[in-house]
């Protein structure tokens, strides 16, 4: 039955897609994050949905007679510098077959984020995403914050297998990365019920979080919680919650995840954090001996070991110079955050613009954290984020330049001599 349902989707979504290609952005955001077809049991885990989005995305832009263009930010170009950057150190792969495999899957994704940046024309489109990406994770999120408060928090909780947040390090990064967009979301709901059933979404998405029992996750809620109260508007809100759910960690978290969070500060002894360290040497190693790196997977196929690292994964993939252009991305998406917050602080008709920057930052900040000890360096939801301030940007821009224009004075009469 959930094949059936899911095929009917999106199958029944191309018709529009092709009137109205944005339909097409909204539908790969939801395949690519919260990856339906993997809740499947039979023929829809193997039909080709993602493509055939994409595919009537694209036939719906050439039949129609609207002009597409790309933001004209330095993020696009470093961009297209990255993804030609991977391609080329594909060609110099250690290990040549599971390095093409792998780019099949990242130049994809880059295509999604593309169509994302040409298709993305509006306030209400920026906002259908933002909705997108938080009920697409969320639903993980609520529903592993209902298992962890009910089993006590001893079964751990995990993604939909087979895609980028299977394991339970990678989905804690994913709803770590959520829990600030349902806040935000929860925010600017007008109706209370509305507003409270997002504050509890929010909640039980941070909830599930520890309910992974990663380590890498818990330092990024504690980065981002340091974040949220800088950056959210009303503090006391986010002071109140955050004051208890430390209360109540002890009331749904057992033991075992107390004990294992105490291996932060004591690594050495620990063989998960001592691999993670010698990945992290072999990835320094193969960037000094080669320009481009080994290739996508060579960690992997070369050491039996993971990168666990959004920074050494680029950097023994892609060399320093792959290292160099991500990092770049990084800062840059950060700093056109902060610029958009400040820009709407001037205007109080902005603010809404305003919280929404603030937010992806958080989730940024929740990413950037967590992902020094995951290996996703090429998460969808990454660059979905820096897509979504791209759009961001451009509608903010125009305005903001128009509320520094001065209007002239009017000429003073000369005055009449007697």
């Amino acid at each position: 039955m959930r094949d059936v349902i899911i095929t009917l989707v999106v199958v029944g979504s191309l018709p529009f897609i092709l009137r109205r290609p944005f339909v097409g952005v909204v539908m790969w955001t939801w395949l690519g994050l919260m990856n339906p077809h993997r809740l499947a049991w039979g023929f829809a885990t193997h039909l080709p949905f993602a493509f055939m989005v994409l595919a009537a995305t694209v036939l719906g832009m050439l039949v129609s007679r609207e002009r597409w263009r790309l933001p004209a930010r330095l993020e696009v170009l470093l961009l297209a510098l990255f993804l030609l950057w991977m391609g080329l150190s594909t060609t110099q792969a250690l290990f040549p077959d599971p390095a093409a495999v792998q780019w099949s899957k990242v130049w994809r994704v880059q295509l999604g984020i593309l169509l994302t940046l040409l298709l993305t024309r509006s306030r209400a489109q920026i906002e259908a995403l933002v909705w997108t990406a938080a009920v697409s994770l969320g639903f993980y999120g609520v529903k592993g914050g209902l298992w962890t408060l009910l089993h006590g928090g001893v079964n751990r909780v995990y993604g939909p297998p087979g895609g980028f947040i299977g394991g339970n390090n990678e989905i804690g990064l994913a709803l770590l990365m959520t829990a600030p967009l349902i806040w935000y979301l929860a925010q600017q709901a007008t109706r209370r019920w509305a507003r409270y059933a997002l504050y509890a979404a929010a909640m039980l998405t941070l909830v599930a979080v520890i309910g992974t029992h990663s380590r890498g996750a818990f330092l990024g809620l504690l980065v981002m919680g340091l974040m949220m109260f800088i950056k959210a508007r009303q503090r006391l809100l986010p002071a109140v919650l955050a004051l208890v759910f430390a209360l109540g960690l002890p009331l749904f978290a057992p033991q075992s995840w107390f004990d294992r969070m105490h291996t932060i500060s004591s690594y050495e002894g620990d063989r998960s954090a001592m691999g993670r360290i010698d990945s992290w040497g072999h990835a320094v190693t193969i960037a000094g001996d080669r320009l481009t790196g080994g290739g996508f997977e060579v960690l992997v196929w070369g050491s039996a070991h993971d990168a666990h690292s959004i920074y050494f994964e680029v950097l023994a993939e892609h060399g320093y110079p792959g290292l160099l252009l991500f990092l770049s991305l990084i800062l840059l998406a950060w700093r056109r955050a902060s610029s958009i917050r400040r820009r709407c602080a001037q205007d109080p008709t902005r603010a809404r613009d305003g919280e929404l920057a603030a937010m992806l930052q958080v989730s940024l900040a929740g990413y950037l954290t967590a992902g020094a000890f995951l290996g996703l360096a090429y998460f969808d939801f990454f660059y979905l984020l820096l897509a979504l301030l791209l759009c961001l940007d451009a509608q903010v821009l125009p305005l903001a330049r128009t509320s520094r224009v001065i209007p002239r004075r009017a000429a003073r009469p000369l005055p009449i001599s007697s």
